[in-house]
C-alpha cells in the first residue's frame, strides 16, 4: 500500500466526515461519536484491503502489513493533529 497525497480533494473528503461528526455533537457524547468514526474507518479500511486482494489467500498474506500501515497512518495523523491543536490551544 502506498500513501495517498493529501491534496484539495483529500481534505474536502475529510472535512465532510468531520462535518458529519460535528452534527452529532451536543446530542451524543463526543467519545461515542469518536468511537463510531473509528469503527467506520476500520470497517471501510477492511473493505479496502479486501477489494485490493485478488483472493482470500492474498488478503490473509497482506493482513498484518495492511494493519501495520493503517496503524502507522493513524498514529502519524493523530500526532500531527494534536500538535496542531496544542499550537492553537491558548487562542
Amino acid at each position: 500500500m502506498s500513501s495517498i497525497p493529501h491534496d484539495k480533494e483529500f481534505y474536502e473528503i475529510a472535512d465532510e466526515h468531520i462535518t458529519l461528526c460535528n452534527a452529532h455533537m451536543g446530542k451524543i457524547m463526543p467519545a461515542k461519536v469518536s468511537a463510531a468514526m473509528l469503527f467506520a474507518a476500520s470497517r471501510f479500511n477492511a473493505f479496502v484491503i479486501m477489494a485490493a486482494s485478488e483472493n482470500k489467500a492474498e488478503m490473509l498474506a497482506q493482513k498484518e502489513a495492511a494493519i501495520a500501515f493503517f496503524l502507522n497512518e493513524y498514529e502519524t495523523n493523530l500526532r500531527e493533529n494534536i500538535d496542531e491543536h496544542l499550537k492553537r490551544y491558548d487562542n
